[in-house]
This record gives C-alpha cells, sequence and structure tokens, in this order.
C-alpha cells in the first residue's frame, strides 16, 4: 500500500485520444489497486492550472501524441516541479521527430532505412525516391499519416499533397524495408522479450491493427534465430539510451529474412510512450518477463522523478 497521490494524466487533444483514455483507464486502475490514491485528469489547455491546484506526489503520463510525448507536456511538469514518469523533455521531443531520431540512431550505429526529410509540397507527381517507399508524418504516433507507395505505382498518392492531410506539412520519406514487424521494450536499462507482430486483415500493422480487438496477432517471444533475437533487445537498449529515455520505451523493426536467417534488421522508430491498453505490446512484454501489470505501473510510479 502506499499514500501517494497519483495523477493519471490521460486523453488529450491529440489524435491518439481514444487511445490515451483507454490506455489511462487501465493504468488508473492498476494503480488504485496497488494501493495509491488516485485522480484521473482528462487533459486539456488548463492543465498546468489544474495541476497546480491537485499538487500530486507523480503525474503518471498516459497522453499520446503530440504535446503529450513530444517534450511539451514534460515542461509543464518540470515548471511545476512535479515527478513524472517516462522520459524527460530532450529525449521526448528527439524520439518525437522520426527524422532527427533517426540520425541519432545512425550515429549510435544502429541500422536505419535510408530517408529523407521534405515538405509534402515538394513531393507532387513525381516519386522522391525509387519506390517501394514509405511516406509518413515527421511529428505522429500510431500510424496515423502512414502510406505505402508500392513499386508498381506510377506517382505519389494526391492525399499527401491534398487539404485532406492532417498530419504536418513536414513528412518523412523512407526506403520500404520488406519483412516481418518485430518490436521490443525497455524497462529501465533492461531490454524486455521480442515480440513479433502479425497483422490481420490489414496491409501493416496500422492504428486498427494497433488498437482493434482482433487486428494483430502478437507472437512473444518471436520465432527467430537466438542470434537475431537478442540482436533487436541490444539494439533496442541502445537506442533506449542514445535517445536519453527513461521509465518504459519501445523500439520497432523490420526484420527481412527471404533470403537468409541473418537478414537485415532495421531500426524504425523509438515509442516513448508505448500503449497501456489491453492490447499493447509493452505490458505483454513485461508479463513475458514476469511482471504483472499492477508491478509495471508500480515500477513506473516509483521510477517518476523531475530533470528526467
Amino acid at each position: 500500500m502506499s499514500d501517494k497521490h497519483v495523477a493519471v494524466l490521460m486523453g488529450g487533444f491529440s489524435s491518439e485520444r481514444p487511445v490515451s483514455l483507454s490506455s489511462g483507464t487501465a493504468c488508473a486502475d492498476a494503480l488504485e489497486g496497488e494501493g495509491y490514491r488516485v485522480t484521473r485528469v482528462d487533459v486539456g489547455r488548463d492543465v498546468a492550472a489544474v495541476l497546480s491546484e491537485l499538487r500530486p506526489d507523480v503525474a503518471f503520463n498516459a497522453l499520446h501524441g503530440p504535446f503529450g510525448e513530444d517534450g511539451t507536456i514534460q515542461g509543464i511538469l518540470e515548471y511545476l516541479e512535479i515527478p513524472y514518469t517516462h522520459s524527460g523533455v530532450l529525449a521526448s521531443a528527439l524520439a518525437m521527430d522520426k527524422h532527427q531520431a533517426k540520425h541519432v540512431a545512425k550515429a549510435s550505429g544502429i541500422p536505419v532505412a535510408e530517408a529523407k526529410a521534405m515538405s509534402r509540397f515538394d513531393i507532387g507527381n513525381a516519386h522522391p525516391m525509387k519506390p517501394p517507399y514509405v511516406v509518413k508524418p515527421v511529428r505522429e504516433g500510431s500510424s496515423f499519416g502512414v502510406v505505402i507507395v508500392q513499386e508498381n505505382q506510377s506517382h505519389p498518392p494526391q492525399i499527401i499533397g491534398s487539404s485532406e492531410w492532417r498530419y504536418g506539412d513536414r513528412v518523412l520519406v523512407e526506403r520500404y524495408v520488406y519483412g516481418r514487424e518485430l518490436t521490443c521494450g525497455v524497462m529501465g536499462d533492461v531490454a524486455l522479450g521480442v515480440t513479433e507482430v502479425v497483422p490481420l486483415s490489414h496491409a501493416f500493422y496500422d492504428y486498427d491493427a494497433k488498437y482493434a480487438e482482433g487486428g494483430s496477432k502478437h507472437v512473444i517471444p518471436a520465432q527467430i534465430s537466438p542470434n537475431i533475437y537478442q540482436k533487436i533487445q541490444t539494439l533496442a537498449l541502445k537506442a533506449h539510451q542514445a535517445m536519453g529515455c527513461r521509465g518504459v520505451s519501445r523500439s520497432d523493426f523490420r526484420y527481412d529474412d527471404r533470403f537468409s536467417e541473418n537478414g537485415e534488421v532495421i531500426w524504425l522508430e523509438i515509442n516513448t510512450q508505448p500503449g497501456m491498453t489491453p492490447t499493447s505490446l509493452v505490458p505483454e512484454m513485461a508479463g513475458h518477463a514476469g511482471h504483472s501489470f499492477g508491478e509495471l505501473v508500480r515500477w513506473m510510479v516509483e521510477d517518476a522523478t523531475c530533470l528526467r
């Protein structure tokens, strides 16, 4: 039991609000089960005033997307001197920017796919790189706005330059990497198990595959050779440390084993606010390592600090 007062920050106003509400509810329920005094905060523009009045001992950050995982809410919590979970200001901002994160990963010896950042308006009708390639927003999560351009497409999808696009004007154009979707979480300074994500009736691990019930199958431990399994754990921990992450993170990879068991492993990105929903990956990985969901969120609360 604990007399700590924990404010669980959830909801917010990014594209990922529904996922955040699900994450926050699950975490708040678990923390109450662990004996903490919990206040659920549906984050709005007045969050600083709300937290100033609440004065919790810890803020459990269950926000996803811009504002919640890009260093913004972290800066507010630093200003208010409220200890908080997950990564700090710099690591959050860096990891949220896929282009800058890729630079840091590459400089740390982590294999990444060839890519370039550009204005979506500069793509026009000509391919910015030889297909197949992927276009994704520089600063979004949960696969929002991800477009896969197939080898036989004559020109880029028109949605990218249209008024319907809602994901910012800077996009990352990245070589498409064939293969299997693998992901690995880190808890503190320990790499958790490697999971293979198999989308069911989806072209790739998109929003519905991530969060809809039955959208994907999670295979943990991933059925891959021990050396590839260990390599992915090593790379996930290296990315976590290179970005300066704290608490939990999750790195996503592609593994192309079409021609060899020792095929290409490519790091895609790191998530500093992994989902904590009933279908989320990090709680499964922690469970595989012997940590119950309650133990996981307790560890995160006890790990919380300022100046992360």
